[in-house]
């Protein structure tokens, strides 16, 4: 399914780190898949993988930056809007979804409530 009505964006470095780590895995032509699942203390957590498999039918793709996204359709609904970016801190260093969707987040910073 085509990303038509759904947005979602990568930043600049979010996309730099998604290539990078595809050349390291030695599987440039993949994907990220991006989800959103039932857990942690605030209700929903993200999931984030690199995938190999062809998309399913009803995964929405985006081609942002260069890099191939896939979300399933359940998701989206969590994700429309959202932006994946790069975080680098002297704490803590991966990516982080910058959600408008989300209402709360938990303290340690691993689930989100909507």
């Amino acid at each position: 399914m085509e990303a038509k009505e759904h947005q979602f964006m990568v930043s600049a470095l979010a996309a730099e780190q998604v290539k990078s780590q595809l050349i390291k895995r030695g599987t440039p032509d993949s994907y990220l898949r991006l989800g959103v699942k039932g857990g942690g203390c605030s209700g929903f957590s993200y999931a984030l993988l690199f995938e190999d498999a062809p998309p399913k039918d009803k995964d929405i793709v985006f081609d942002v930056k260069g890099v191939r996204v896939v979300i399933d359709h359940k998701s989206m609904k969590y994700l429309n809007g959202c932006t994946l970016d790069w975080e680098k801190t002297l704490m803590n260093q991966g990516f982080k979804f910058v959600n408008p969707n989300e209402t709360s987040k938990c303290g340690c910073g691993t689930s989100f409530s909507v």
